[in-house]
């Protein structure tokens, strides 16, 4: 099932420069990009990304981080893109991420685990709002997509 999904690539690691091989490892597995961009997250965009965590006492703790340095965000689009882009990033605590994933191979600390993946089609869709206007999606043809 073709499903579109958000990956933000957070502040720890753009400043880290691991940007493309994070995004490699979606491409690989055959997904594929649809839109993306370096941005500034504003403090009003992770409000609303955050919104379930608003009464957490951690919730000004994720709102400063991600408001703190430039994001890279991504929608990908694949056959079970949701469920595989989770997959791929591993446990959000990297000390219980499995090697081979991005946050088991990358990552130390919970907070600065590298990357956000949507969990399902209905947080992916209100994610996807927040970070993309309709008219940034590309539509292109994958031929990869036989293979797939």
């Amino acid at each position: 099932m073709k499903e579109t999904t958000l990956i933000l690539c957070k502040p720890d690691a753009v400043e880290r420069q691991l940007v493309g091989s994070i995004l490699n490892r979606y491409e690989a597995k055959g997904l594929q990009i649809i839109a993306m961009k370096l941005m500034k997250v504003s403090k009003e965009q992770a409000s609303k990304h955050y919104a379930e965590h608003k009464d957490k006492s951690f919730f000004s703790e994720l709102i400063n981080f991600i408001t703190g340095s430039a994001v890279v965000a991504i929608a990908l689009r694949g056959n079970n893109a949701i469920e595989i882009a989770r997959n791929i990033n591993g446990a959000t605590n990297p000390v219980k991420a499995l090697p081979g994933t991005i946050r088991g191979d990358f990552a130390t600390n919970p907070t600065f685990n590298l990357v956000h993946a949507s969990d399902s089609e209905e947080s992916a869709l209100r994610e996807l709002n927040i970070f993309f206007d309709e008219n940034e999606y590309i539509e292109y043809q994958n031929t990869s997509q036989k293979w797939l």
